[in-house]
């Protein structure tokens, strides 16, 4: 299998139990997670020697983030050891029309204060067939985006296919500074991920689909891949069209351009949703694991797509499923039926 290697930050996930809300809670469950790190998990679940590149600190807590992505078979060869604090997410999961919130304590974490001589990059891309990275990395810190733009160019000196989930978060930075630090990253991008609210948010482009009233037809996207892969020359161009009927209730499907052919999967009606979390990040695990292993760009998004469905049904941000399991829901096992 390929060596796949992404680059970000791991937080700890407090999360109040059940659907109870912030104020309720007298207790938090307790998991790690983040964008790139649920990616490399599902790559290790896959088959794939996946590598998680960060900075930790020493400490107990920093330990235990090391060891929940050690205990999936991810490689933590390159994660630098140092610095004050793993950074914390607060999870309240929504329900029917209750959105889920997500409150942030990550300013000062290990990686925001990562200096690039943590990281011998050279080492890390030697032999790499894949390098995956999200926008909220360069969101982080201005540090973090440095470091991420020498990860890029390692990648490409080392002959690294490189793929982007731009993933804008606004309680990071505003659309202006993504846009001007997005834009001359994509440079070093193959293949770029992200929804019709990203693509505008971190690149200035803007699909002609009304995604919030629910008109998600794939045609509104073709015109904006095509300007995309032109203006970036990416080999592929890929989103997710979430329909959101309520915080339990989703439709989902996606959409991929080659530079020559569209190819839309095939729709799924998930409901409920047990956990989203981490959702789109198993999304790009199976894009990696597709385009990796697959004969074309639809089969490849097939897995995609069905490997992020079942994540929805799976507490905590990794997507703890096996090839099997995702094949056999692509190939239109959905039933459910207890396996015996």
């Amino acid at each position: 299998m390929a060596k796949v290697v992404t680059m970000g930050e791991i937080m700890l996930r407090l999360s109040t139990p059940g659907n109870t809300r912030f104020v309720q809670s007298d207790s938090f469950d307790v998991v790690y997670g983040g964008g790139e790190a649920n990616v490399a998990v599902s790559c290790a679940n896959y088959g794939h020697d996946a590598y998680f590149v960060s900075k930790l600190p020493t400490h107990e807590i920093g330990q235990s983030a090391v060891n929940a992505l050690r205990k999936y078979g991810v490689n933590t060869e390159f994660i630098a050891r140092g610095g004050d604090r793993v950074g914390i997410y607060y999870l309240e999961t929504g329900a029917s029309m209750r959105p889920s919130k997500v409150i942030y304590d990550r300013a000062g974490s290990a990686i925001a204060e990562a200096d690039p001589k943590d990281f011998d990059f050279d080492a890390i891309m030697k032999g790499a067939d894949w390098f995956h990275w999200s926008g909220i990395t360069p969101a982080i810190s201005d540090k973090s985006a440095e470091c991420l733009k020498l990860a890029c160019i390692a990648a490409k000196k080392h002959g690294v296919t490189v793929s982007v989930d731009l993933n804008f978060r606004k309680k990071l930075w505003t659309s202006e500074k993504a846009i001007s630090v997005m834009r001359p990253l994509m440079e070093y991008v193959d293949v770029c991920i992200g929804n019709e609210e990203d693509a505008e948010l971190c690149l200035g482009f803007k699909p002609e689909a009304d995604v919030e009233a629910g008109e998600t037809g794939a045609a509104g996207y073709y015109k904006i891949f095509e300007q995309m892969a032109k203006e970036f020359n990416f080999k592929y161009v890929i989103s997710t069209l979430r329909e959101s009927f309520s915080a339990t209730h989703n439709g989902w499907k996606a959409l991929i351009y080659n530079g020559k052919e569209f190819y839309e999967s095939k729709r799924y009606d998930i409901n409920p949703i047990i956990d989203r979390v981490g959702g789109g990040d198993s999304f790009s695990g199976g894009v990696i694991h597709g385009l990796l292993t697959k004969p074309n760009q639809g089969e490849a998004l097939e897995f995609a797509v069905a490997a992020s469905a079942l994540k929805h049904t799976i507490n905590g941000d990794f997507n703890l499923v096996s090839v099997a399991e995702v094949e056999s829901l692509a190939g239109g096992n959905a039933n459910g039926r207890v396996q015996r």
